[in-house]
Formats: C-alpha cells, sequence, structure tokens
C-alpha cells in the first residue's frame, strides 16, 4: 500500500511539472490568435440567424475570410450564434479538449497496458504533450474544428468498423457533411473494400446535406455553386502554413504554381496510399489506417493549414507504440522512438516559420516544408502489424509475422508484451472454451 502511495504521489507530481513546463513553453512559443476562426463562424452566424443577411456574404471585418463550410456545418454550428461570446469559446475549447481525451486514450491505452504504464498517468503525460503540440494548440486558439472531425473518423474506424457494427460510417459521413475533406476517407473505405460501411458513409453525408438543403435553401445554392469555389476566402497557397503538395509546388513559383506537377505528385502519393491502406486493413490494423489516410489527407488536400495536421497524430502515437512494442535495447525500438520523438518535436517547433519571408533556395524549400515531409515519413514508413483473431489465428490476408506488407516488417501482435508462458495459458483456456 505504501509502495504505491509513494508512486501515485511521484506520478503527481511528474503530471503538475510537466504541466508547468508545458505552460511555460507555451507562454514563450505559442502565437495568440485570439480564435480568429471562431470569430468567423460566430461572426457569420450571428450575422446569418439574427441579423437577416447570407452567411455566404460575411466577411470578417477588415479580411477576406468568410464561412467556407457546407450549410451541414452552419446547421450544426446554429446554435453558437444565441451564445454570448465567452461561452463560445468555452463551448469550442472544452470539445476539442474532450475529443482530443478521448481519441488519445484510444490509441494510447493499448501501449499502456502493455507497457504496465497506470493508464491516467499515461493520458495525463499524453495531453500535456499534446498540448504543447504546434497543429493543436493552433486549433484551440483559432477556435478550430479538426479534433472534433477526428473524433467522428476515429468512432467509426476505430470502434464501429472493427465491432462490424451496422452503423460503421456515419461518424466519416457527418464528418464529411460539415467540412468535405474528410471525404478521403470514403475512398478510404472502397479502395479497402468496406463497400457496406462506404454506402453508409455516402448515405449519411447525402441525408445531411439534403436536410441543410431543405432547411437552408437559399444558403445551399449560393455554397455549391459560388462559395465553395472562391479560393480568395481561403488564403494564399504559397503561404508557408499550407503544408500541403500544393503548398510544396507554389513555393516553388508563388505566381505561376504548376497544376500539373501537382497532380502528378497527387497521384503517386494516392497510389502509395492506396497499396499501404489496403495492407493495413488486410493485417487488421484498423489504426495504421485511420493515421495513412490522415497522413494522405494532408498531402492532397490543395490547402492544409499547420492547425489541420492534428490528422498526424494518430500516426506519431503509433510510432510511439510500435516502439515500445519492439524488444527492449533493439535497434528497432530506438529507431520507431526516435522517429516519433523528432517528428514531434519539430511539429512543436515553429521550425517552419523561419521561411515565412523568404523560401527560396535549398534551405527554404526543404525547411518551408518540414511538416510535409514529416506527413510524407509516415505515409512510407509507418509500421503496419498484424492483429490477432480472437482464436489466436491469423485473419484471411494476413502475412506471416516477421514478412514485409506494405514495405514494412510485420510483428504479431501476441509478441508485444505476453510472455510464451501466457500465450500458452491463454491457448489452453480457449481451447476449453
Amino acid at each position: 500500500m505504501a509502495q504505491g502511495a509513494g508512486r501515485t504521489i511521484t506520478q503527481v507530481v511528474a503530471v503538475v511539472a510537466l504541466a508547468a513546463a508545458v505552460t511555460v513553453f507555451l507562454s514563450v512559443a505559442a502565437v495568440r490568435h485570439g480564435f480568429f476562426d471562431l470569430q468567423v463562424y460566430y461572426g457569420a452566424l450571428t450575422y446569418w440567424a439574427r441579423d437577416g443577411g447570407e452567411i455566404y456574404d460575411f466577411l470578417r471585418p477588415g479580411t477576406q475570410y468568410g464561412f467556407t463550410y457546407p450549410p451541414f456545418a452552419a446547421l450544426v454550428m446554429l446554435p453558437m450564434a444565441y451564445l454570448p461570446w465567452s461561452a463560445a469559446i468555452v463551448v469550442s475549447v472544452t470539445l476539442t479538449v474532450l475529443a482530443s481525451a478521448v481519441v488519445i486514450w484510444r490509441l494510447l491505452d493499448p501501449v499502456a497496458r502493455r507497457s504496465g504504464w497506470t493508464r491516467w498517468f499515461a493520458l495525463a503525460v499524453a495531453l500535456c504533450l499534446a498540448a504543447a503540440y504546434e497543429p493543436m494548440r493552433e486549433t484551440v486558439n483559432f477556435g478550430q474544428v479538426n479534433m472534433l472531425l477526428l473524433f467522428l473518423v476515429a468512432v467509426d474506424l476505430l470502434w464501429l468498423l472493427p465491432a462490424r457494427s451496422r452503423w460503421a460510417g456515419v461518424g466519416i459521413g457527418l464528418a464529411t457533411a460539415i467540412k468535405l475533406t474528410p471525404g478521403i476517407f470514403i475512398v478510404y473505405l472502397l479502395v479497402t473494400g468496406r463497400w457496406r460501411a462506404a454506402l453508409t458513409t455516402v448515405g449519411t453525408a447525402a441525408v445531411a446535406t439534403l436536410v441543410a438543403a431543405g432547411l437552408f435553401p437559399d444558403a445551399s445554392r449560393e455554397f455549391w455553386t459560388e462559395a465553395l469555389w472562391n479560393t480568395d476566402r481561403v488564403g494564399e497557397l504559397a503561404f508557408v502554413s499550407n503544408q500541403s503538395l500544393r503548398g510544396v509546388v507554389a513555393r516553388l513559383d508563388p505566381q505561376h504554381p504548376s497544376t500539373i506537377a501537382w497532380l502528378v505528385l497527387v497521384l503517386l502519393t494516392l497510389v502509395v496510399w492506396a497499396w499501404r491502406s489496403r495492407a493495413a486493413v488486410a493485417a487488421g490494423d484498423e489504426a495504421t489506417g485511420l493515421a495513412l489516410t490522415g497522413a494522405v489527407m494532408c498531402l492532397v488536400s490543395p490547402v492544409t493549414w499547420v492547425h489541420h495536421l492534428v490528422w498526424l497524430l494518430p500516426g506519431l502515437i503509433l510510432l510511439v507504440d510500435n516502439g515500445m512494442a519492439a524488444p527492449a535495447r533493439s535497434r528497432r525500438r530506438r529507431l520507431l522512438l526516435a522517429a516519433a520523438s523528432i517528428g514531434y518535436a519539430l511539429l512543436c517547433s515553429r521550425i517552419v516559420w523561419s521561411w515565412e519571408k523568404d523560401f527560396t533556395g535549398v534551405d527554404g524549400f526543404l525547411g518551408s516544408n518540414t511538416y510535409v515531409w514529416i506527413s510524407l515519413a509516415l505515409l512510407l514508413g509507418l509500421p503496419i502489424r498484424r492483429r490477432p483473431t480472437p482464436t489466436g489465428g491469423e485473419r484471411p490476408g494476413d502475412v506471416p509475422a516477421g514478412s514485409a506488407s506494405g514495405g514494412v516488417p510485420q510483428f504479431a501482435e501476441q509478441d508485444r508484451g505476453a510472455s510464451a508462458v501466457q500465450r500458452h495459458r491463454v491457448g489452453g483456456l480457449l481451447a476449453v472454451r
């Protein structure tokens, strides 16, 4: 009892110290955006719901920025128009924190259990580290919806699909109806042969869009015929915050960015993604499918602002997962944990902003696109591992443990933390049952 109490006290002190260190770091490194995007949403919704204007006619005073999401997003956010501004901030931050905690916990819990970490302590440490992560702090400080969308997609891929629920696909459909970019996960379902979930996703997105069109026909007409195609409302493609392949190409020639070069890069990237995603699903590794698709979405989207890179969080956590699953003191463990640490450190550092004013030259090309290189590294190098079936056998289409799939060595899940004796006992119990 005394030993357990001492361990708890030590962990509490460690979490408090880490939280204090992160607070100091944020006070120095974090840029204050004053909930800029939330102000756009709030202003547009108020103008629309209470002042009688059209939501897509609203521009934040002194800027070219207006509401860029589909009408269904406006319907979901509509209660915000009737809240005080301070309450809207509280709701935005609270929902982001809760969604982040759920997603991080789902991905981190297997690591904590296998490694013998106290689970509340692992989550507390992870949330502190997430607060320092630039895309996360930008999401919170802009008042963005990125983590809420990631949560909806994760519900499908990490809970409903593995359980073969008939509701699998609803989360992706809602996320797509709120913001079009998560539609890449519909392609993921199709590429990996989950036809029923794909149909559910398409049906959900269609119903949500039609409901919004029925309620707000004028706004729907304006969005689908005008606002969607008005790229001036989004921002400058060559701006260093655009960490997509389109941003890379635009920074090579800001005045005349090559659309053909961008499309070729997108096509090659999608081919690699489809190959690796199919390998992940064949191995039953849905979490890696989520991470790969999040990374490819950031790469192929015409605009991927830094705050959109919260979609890389699953990949970074899975690097840690795979590293901790490797044998202690092995080269594989060192390599994967080093990759996770370096990627995380760079994504906390604001390094790309060093080239905000001048991204010319070799250093500008390499440095201003740092986050793009991390997305590509995750797409190409994130390990895929075979998941066991309830009977301990392999899934159909699995590769044998230790062989390669999608260009990455595979490691059987039963090798991750269970001793040979434990596996023998589990197998015996299953045989008796």
